[in-house]
C-alpha cells in the first residue's frame, strides 16, 4: 500500500523541485557500524550474518518514513513498507538479484528468504524480475572481500530511480570489538544527511539488540 503526499503542503516542496532537475539527484555517504553484538547473536541463532544484518537494516529502514518514500510519474508516495532487492552472489562470482519480502520478525524473514537466495544461487543471469524491480524496495548489496571507505554505482540516469542504496563491506576487528563499513546513497530530493543519519542509528541500535525504542 502506498500514500500520494501533497506536495502543496510538504516541507520539501523546494527540495523536491530543485534536485529533481538534477542529472545525478543521489548522494551518499559511508560509516561505519559496530558489529560486534550481531555477528555473536546471528551465530548463537546459527543464522547467516548477512541475513542477519540485512533484516536489521530493512527493519531500520522502514522505520523511517523518507526511505519509503518513492518518486513515480513526479508524484511522490510513501509506501507502508519496503523491502530489499538483494544481489545474491554464486560460486561462479556471478551474481542475481533477488526479492526479499520484509517480514515483523526474523524468523518469518528467513523463512521466506532462504528459498529466494536458494533459487537466485540455482539460476544463471541477472534475474530480474517485476519484483525485484520494484518501486517498494531497497537496493542491497554486500561486498564482504573489502573494507571500502568509498563507494560508487553504476546508474543509468534515463531511467527514473529514486530507490535508496545500502551496501555492507567486510566486517573487521576494531579493538575489542568489530565493525563493518555501510554505504548508504539516497535521492536527495526525498531525503538529507539527517534522514541518513536516522537511518544509521535505527540500523546500529538494532545490531545492538536494542529494539525497544524503535
Amino acid at each position: 500500500m502506498r500514500t500520494l503526499l501533497d506536495q502543496a503542503t510538504w516541507p520539501r516542496r523546494e527540495h523536491f523541485a530543485f534536485f529533481t532537475a538534477f542529472e545525478e539527484p543521489f548522494f551518499g555517504l559511508v560509516a561505519d557500524v559496530d558489529v560486534t553484538i550481531a555477528r555473536a547473536e546471528a551465530r548463537r541463532l546459527g543464522v547467516s550474518f548477512f541475513l542477519y544484518y540485512l533484516y536489521q537494516a530493512v527493519a531500520a529502514a522502514n522505520s523511517v518514513p523518507e526511505f519509503r518514500h518513492r518518486i513515480e510519474q513526479g508524484q511522490v508516495y510513501c509506501y507502508d513498507q519496503v523491502h530489499a532487492s538483494a544481489t545474491i552472489g554464486r560460486p561462479d562470482h556471478t551474481f542475481g538479484f533477488s526479492f526479499l519480502e520484509y517480514q515483523p520478525t526474523l524468523p518469518e524473514f528467513l523463512a521466506t528468504a532462504q528459498p529466494e537466495i536458494a533459487a537466485v544461487q540455482q539460476a544463471g543471469g541477472l534475474c530480474l524480475s517485476e519484483r525485484t524491480g520494484r518501486p517498494d524496495v531497497l537496493h542491497c548489496s554486500a561486498i564482504p572481500w573489502v573494507r571500502f571507505t568509498g563507494l560508487t554505482h553504476a546508474r543509468s540516469f534515463t531511467h527514473p530511480d529514486s530507490t535508496p542504496k545500502i551496501s555492507f563491506g567486510q566486517a573487521y576487528d576494531h579493538g575489542p570489538g568489530q565493525r563493518m563499513a555501510v554505504s548508504v546513497n539516497v535521492h536527495h530530493a526525498l531525503a538529507d544527511g539527517y534522514h541518513v543519519g536516522q537511518f544509521l542509528a535505527a540500523f546500529q541500535q538494532r545490531l545492538d539488540g536494542n529494539t525497544t525504542s524503535l
